[in-house]
């Protein structure tokens, strides 16, 4: 449907005729105004116009899945750096500790050695040593709180925040949730944004070929239109002068230099890459899946040693400082179970840290949660 309106002055010479005055070329001025309702309607006979809107709404669902998986993503992200944040804040706490377990050494070290007890274990190269523990210690509480500083401007940057690293929060790291169950149905994929995407865009891509053969058929046209025309402008929508018409058309394409045949060939390779396309997509989905399963159970195993490991460094970090301020132990092995502690602590952090974001990779695996 449309509407339309217009307006027309025009001048015409008789050149050639025996009559006018002045001896001059006979001439006309006249004038045309009229306003217009036109119709026009295509008769579907073949179904090509209804497989053209059916790859269009294909395509509108595949744009409103990449705009879900969009968000998803960014919700994922943001995840991500919140537990950035909170390993942070907990690596800071672990610096902290360790530099005050240092300073405590260093503090057994140096009064020893200010006691002259050399025969005991105290002399200036391991009070240099203890002191250099102390100082790598503050370099590295320095390096976390840094750290985190970042952590915290990328976790704004994704909220759309200035980075300021203003955000102050006592954001720790949360238990980890049970375990996914064995013989999870494949028909979770179907929630996955990317998935629908490709799905949708290989239906449109159907669609369309289908519509690039169907215009190989001839096509049926009805026209219509009613309206006003008139020499003055004032009587345009007076009735009196109405008009009307109606019309109709059968085209058959005969000779078109290739092109639709061209526009069919061109469907068809869409379609095809569309079908590598979905294909790829699915196996992908598959392999991250598989992925951040696999990594489950081997980050869940590596953080069970490491929490092994990092007990028994307490404890020989515990034992060697008593053996030590009893006189029972030589500074090396203090120091040295020392950083052995303070190690393990550490990568405990970071793994349980490793778990929670692969964690945040199998929610979005998955599409959602564990259950349909």
């Amino acid at each position: 449907l449309g509407v339309g309106g217009r307006g027309n002055r025009q001048k015409q010479n008789f050149v050639g005729f025996p009559f006018g005055t002045g001896g001059g070329v006979p001439s006309s001025i006249s004038n045309s105004f009229g306003v217009s309702l036109d119709a026009a309607w295509e008769v579907d006979v073949w179904g090509k116009l209804k497989s053209g809107a059916e790859a269009a709404v294909a395509d509108a669902q595949a744009q409103q899945q990449t705009y879900q998986g969009a968000r998803t993503s960014l919700a994922g992200q943001i995840a991500k750096a919140w537990l950035a944040v909170a390993e942070a804040n907990e690596q800071v706490a672990m610096a902290a500790r360790a530099v005050k377990s240092r300073e405590e050494s260093e503090e057994a070290v140096r009064s020893r050695f200010e006691r002259a007890l050399a025969d005991e274990g105290g002399s200036a190269a391991q009070v240099r040593l203890s002191q250099s523990d102390l100082a790598s210690g503050r370099a590295e509480l320095e390096r976390r709180r840094g750290d985190r500083e970042q952590a915290l401007r990328q976790l704004e940057l994704l909220l759309g925040r200035y980075p300021s690293a203003s955000i102050r929060d006592a954001a720790k790291m949360p238990s980890m949730p049970s375990s996914p169950p064995v013989g999870l149905p494949s028909e979770l994929l179907l929630r996955r944004p990317d998935i629908l995407e490709a799905e949708r865009r290989l239906a449109a891509a159907g669609r369309r070929v289908d519509e690039a053969r169907k215009a190989r058929f001839p096509s049926i046209r009805l026209t219509g239109g009613l309206g006003t025309s008139t020499d003055e402008l004032s009587k345009i929508l007076s009735s009196d002068y109405g008009v009307w018409s109606l019309g109709g058309s059968l085209t058959q394409p005969i000779f078109q230099g290739g092109r639709i045949q061209g526009g069919i060939e061109r469907a068809e390779a869409v379609d095809r890459e569309a079908v590598a396309n979905f294909q790829r997509v699915v196996l992908g989905a598959f392999g991250e899946v598989e992925q951040s399963l696999s990594a489950e159970l081997f980050l869940k195993r590596r953080e069970a040693e490491t929490k092994v490991a990092a007990d028994l460094a307490e404890e020989a970090s515990q034992r060697a400082a008593e053996e030590y301020r009893a006189g029972t132990g030589d500074v090396l092995t203090y120091l040295a179970a020392q950083q052995r502690e303070i190690e393990t602590a550490t990568q405990l952090i970071a793994l349980r840290r490793l778990r929670l974001t692969n964690r945040v990779d199998l929610h979005l695996a998955l599409g959602g949660n564990f259950t349909l």
